[in-house]
């Protein structure tokens, strides 16, 4: 006899409760983003990037929270979690304390966030944008391309994650330019186009002609004042085709995949994400030179690219200083 819909819906449930992994398997997993700024910022677009791929596939029920203050940061963490979400991705850089106190409280809520800190046991990973390897190469192009040898740097704060970039970037336009100085300009702020682009300003009146624009607004001042810049974490080229001439790229999908992954196998645990926003991982690389494909002289691309692939092969390692850069212009 041949079974009729009715018969195959009771079929199906019968296999559900009979193979408890099942039902889960196949159901989406619930994932939310908790961020203290505006999703297109830099580095939280690369996250919220990532997370709406993966919803794009089919993977996951994504909601996400933009411009949570840090004292609201943990009411919005356990709203979330106490709404079913599995996997909450953020930022504690702020209210780590906070952060890790709520994750305790949601022992099976996975959360992966980005820290200065060590995991958490069990349930609390850490990461960043560990791209200082693209940062590096990236330092190395704006060495050759300097005239001045004045190179102007603005960031957003001093934290580890900034510095070392930083100090990558100082060490590889040393490489290719011994002779470059560096103005360095913190703007305490992870959002403030207006006054990063005010501090370029500052840096090119002391003759910088290329910027390092770890912030937005750096790269409308080089682009006002004729000057060059090199981009960070997103490439932003297609907005300044005359002015952003490199940049070190994060991406975040590696992460975020193994993230999802480990959730869905039940395997999600306390561990450091941060490796897998390295080059090797695919988590990072130089951004294609572009529209400066022929500005850029040849002999110092060979260079750049022999060094990337020195650090592909685990021939040269670049270093992580995670102090806070200074200025060496006089």
């Amino acid at each position: 006899m041949r079974p009729d819909r009715r018969h195959l819906l009771a079929l199906a449930a019968a296999l559900t409760a009979a193979t408890p992994g099942f039902a889960f398997a196949q159901a989406k997993l619930k994932v939310a983003g908790i961020y203290t700024v505006p999703f297109e910022q830099q580095w939280v677009s690369r996250i919220h990037k990532a997370l709406k791929a993966a919803e794009a596939r089919g993977e996951i029920e994504y909601k996400a929270s933009e411009n949570v203050a840090n004292a609201d940061y943990e009411r919005v963490m356990r709203e979330y979690a106490t709404a079913g979400n599995q996997l909450i991705v953020g930022e504690a850089f702020g209210v780590e304390s906070a952060a890790r106190k709520a994750a305790k409280d949601f022992p099976k809520v996975a959360f992966l966030m980005g820290s200065s800190g060590k995991p958490q046991a069990p349930n609390f990973s850490v990461f960043d944008n560990y791209i200082q390897e693209p940062s590096y190469l990236s330092g190395m192009l704006a060495g050759g391309m300097t005239k001045s040898n004045r190179i102007g740097m603005v960031g957003g704060f001093p934290i580890p994650e900034v510095n070392r970039l930083m100090h990558a970037f100082m060490a590889g336009a040393k490489e290719t330019n011994p002779k470059v100085e560096f103005t360095v300009t913190f703007i305490n702020s992870w959002f403030d186009p207006p006054k990063a682009k005010e501090a370029a300003f500052a840096m090119i009146d002391k003759g910088a002609d290329v910027l390092y624009a770890e912030r937005f607004g750096v790269s409308d001042a080089a682009k006002e004042r004729g000057k060059l810049a090199v981009g960070n974490v997103i490439n932003t080229q297609d907005k300044y085709p005359d002015t952003v001439f490199a940049s070190a790229l994060w991406h975040m999908e590696p992460t975020i995949d193994r993230a999802i992954k480990a959730v869905k196998d039940g395997k999600f645990k306390a561990e450091d994400f941060g490796q897998y926003s390295m080059m090797k991982f695919k988590g990072s690389e130089l951004a294609p030179l572009g529209t400066f494909e022929k500005k850029v002289p040849a002999a110092l691309m060979a260079k750049v690219k022999a060094r990337e692939q020195d650090i592909l092969a685990g021939k040269f390692t670049v270093k992580v200083d995670d102090s806070q850069p200074k200025s060496t212009a006089k």
